[in-house]
């Protein structure tokens, strides 16, 4: 009797599943289909991803490698078009290369470029910080105070691994201007500062010991 009690129940069991399919198969169908697109939509757009990666990663090395003064312009223009892709690696690399390389002479043109990278690029965030230290570092000759306080002003009132970087270059540029209270003032919190570099801590004591000497 149990036994038969058993087999109803599974065939009724199997019957319900049955029917869940016929009455839902559309629905089922539907939703496989959408599935099986995300899967081949993800997939292809990270093949695209890294196919894209490996494109400006082949551009960026052969501009670099091929540069000469024969092939200034067609070396900024390239460089210049892998900024514009945006690149987290390849477009702050190729900004570099036309600093150090002094290819382009417009300092606007390249604060357009550091914008670039800072503002539209996406980037780890120290990285990014990074890239505001040096378009501080790359204005600080002739930037005027409210414009360099400016850029390096997300870097004072942060955390960052650059903000004792960022507070010494404001130390110097004050310094230069023949500011020294104001030099004082930046070299102090250097000083204060628990996660400064070890390096510009020491060099910000040993500017201040010198002051206070004179």
């Amino acid at each position: 009797m149990d036994e038969e009690i058993s087999i109803i129940n599974s065939n009724t069991r199997n019957e319900k599943v049955r029917n869940f399919f016929i009455n839902n198969k559309n629905k089922i169908i539907s939703i496989a289909v959408v599935l099986i697109i995300i899967l081949i939509s993800a997939y292809s757009f990270d093949s695209y991803k890294n196919n894209k990666k490996k494109e400006i990663s082949n551009k960026f090395n052969s501009t670099t490698l091929s540069y000469s003064e024969n092939t200034k312009n067609i070396t900024v223009e390239k460089l210049v078009e892998i900024i514009n892709e945006k690149d987290p690696t390849y477009s702050p690399l190729s900004l570099y290369f036309i600093i150090d390389n002094k290819l382009v002479s417009n300092q606007d043109e390249i604060n357009n470029y550091f914008d670039i990278l800072i503002n539209e690029t996406t980037l780890d965030k120290e990285i990014k910080n990074l890239i505001i230290y040096k378009k501080a570092l790359f204005n600080a000759d002739q930037a005027q105070e409210g414009d360099l306080l400016n850029i390096v002003n997300s870097l004072i009132n942060s955390e960052s691994v650059w903000k004792s970087h960022a507070l010494y270059l404001m130390a110097e540029y004050f310094y230069s201007k023949d500011q020294r209270q104001k030099s004082k003032e930046f070299f102090n919190q250097i000083i204060s500062l628990e996660n400064s570099n070890s390096d510009i801590r020491l060099q910000a004591e040993k500017r201040l010991n010198r002051d206070l000497s004179e």
